[in-house]
């Protein structure tokens, strides 16, 4: 079939273009000896048990840590999932948040 005709085809592609731009990475932390970390959950698979376990090892390697329980800042996934995020700045601005640890079960 050395004098088949090739057929050309107009492809759709499906993803529209990037719509958020890079950006820097925020600086890291040196240390957790000293800094406040917030703990956010989507109320999914077992994030209480992982927390516990969570705060137990990072203790260990960094004993002037503080944690800022998951319950304080409620369900990050749901019915008020828009509010709690948003309000997650200011919050974390009034309890001196240096870091967070998210959560999410699938």
């Amino acid at each position: 079939m050395a004098n088949a005709q090739k057929e050309q085809y107009e492809v759709f592609w499906p993803r529209t273009p990037r719509q958020v731009q890079v950006r820097k990475l925020a600086v890291r932390l040196d240390t957790l000896n000293g800094k406040t970390v917030a703990q956010l959950w989507d109320f999914r698979f077992r994030g209480d048990e992982v927390f516990a376990l969570l705060e137990e090892g990072l203790k260990t390697r960094y004993p002037d840590v503080r944690f800022i329980n998951w319950r304080e800042f409620g369900n990050t996934h749901g019915a008020e999932e828009h509010e709690v995020v948003g309000s997650l700045p200011r919050r974390f601005k009034e309890l001196g948040v240096d870091a967070v640890i998210s959560s999410m079960g699938c």
